[in-house]
């Protein structure tokens, strides 16, 4: 896989438990933050599983599509897309009213220096959002980083493990959710709360970051030393399965892949396809930030594509130059500023 199209290709793929849960989801879809780096593909995901099942479904997003090409990408390919800034009420307030929101709105990259930005996006509009949409099912995309450092043998944070954030990105996620709960109790409103890290196309991710460092012969950071991963086809494909699962109370369900990821071991292994020797420095902690996903694969099975898979195509994008997406995931960040 060389190319941004083949990329998209696999990435908007639908599965066939993804086409049978598709038919069982009633009413329209809107999707909120369609700009960012997953929307595009989630979108195109949802529109072939829709055509696939045979079945007729509005697929709305909205988004400030500060990228014309992409506005005009989705719009030819069926979305229906909406140029709005979400934190104006009345822009917000004029969105068509649907059975089903998946909320990808949020702010992470550029955190320090601009707190306030990232609360007010993190957790004052999700109540705008819950208050405009409260009654349709809503799953709101959120992340492992609301969780504590866990020990590397524990095979990660369940759902049950009480949030202890750590930096103002994270508790402002954990007021994301905080919000949405309430407006769930208050309002009745069916919600599932999407705790996902680390997704990755070839673009951007883990993977790739670790990778681009062998090649280039760059140190490693190992003081974060073990991370989850999972294919960003998949957890797309999670999401809008996540629809059938929205509760009131809201739900609360973990999205990675299954295994707890060596840094050091995935540096080693770039390093024998770019015959290069890694360079590491600092020594793994005996925690990270770590999730188990073990009840999303009790409802939706395992992910369709494998580590080995992710490590092999990563290989062959880097090789050949492939486009990137100027967006690190700071997974080595141990005090919470992004």
């Amino acid at each position: 896989m060389q190319t941004v199209e083949e990329l998209e290709l696999k990435l908007s793929k639908p599965s066939e438990r993804l086409i049978a849960d598709v038919a069982k989801i009633h009413g329209d879809i809107m999707i909120l933050g369609l700009g960012g780096k997953m929307g595009p593909s989630l979108s195109k995901l949802l529109k072939k599983a829709i055509d696939k099942a045979g079945i007729s479904k509005r697929i709305m997003g909205a988004s400030r599509f500060s990228n014309e090409t992409m506005y005009n990408e989705l719009s030819n390919f069926g979305i229906e897309c909406h140029k709005v800034d979400l934190l104006n009420d009345a822009a917000l307030n004029g969105l068509p009213d649907t059975e089903n929101v998946i909320y990808m709105a949020g702010n992470k990259f550029g955190t320090a220096g601009n707190e306030h930005f990232t609360w007010a996006m993190n957790a004052y509009l999700p109540g705008r959002v819950a208050e405009k949409y409260k009654h349709s099912n809503i799953v709101v995309f959120s992340t492992g980083n609301i969780y504590p450092f866990m020990p590397i043998e524990s095979g990660g944070a369940k759902e049950n493990v009480r949030p202890s954030p750590i930096g103002e990105y994270a508790q402002s996620c954990l007021g994301r959710e905080r919000v949405f709960e309430h407006f769930s109790v208050k309002n009745g409103t069916k919600m599932l709360l999407y705790r996902l890290n680390y997704a990755l196309d070839l673009r951007y991710g883990v993977l790739l970051e670790v990778a681009k460092k062998v090649i280039s012969e760059k140190p490693i950071d190992l003081s974060m030393g073990h991370v989850n991963v999972i294919w960003q086809g998949d957890a797309n494909e999670y999401a809008i399965r996540s629809l059938l699962h929205c509760q009131s109370p809201a739900n609360k369900l973990n999205i990675t892949g299954p295994e707890t990821i060596s840094v050091q071991w995935l540096a080693e292994q770039f390093g024998k396809h770019f015959e290069k020797k890694p360079i590491f420095e600092n020594k793994p902690a005996e925690t990270a930030l770590l999730n188990n996903a073990s009840r999303s694969f009790d409802l939706f099975g395992k992910p369709f594509v494998s580590l080995n898979e992710m490590i092999m195509m990563t290989v062959e994008w880097v090789k050949s130059g492939g486009k990137e997406i100027s967006k690190p995931t700071h997974f080595q960040e141990r005090r919470g500023d992004f």
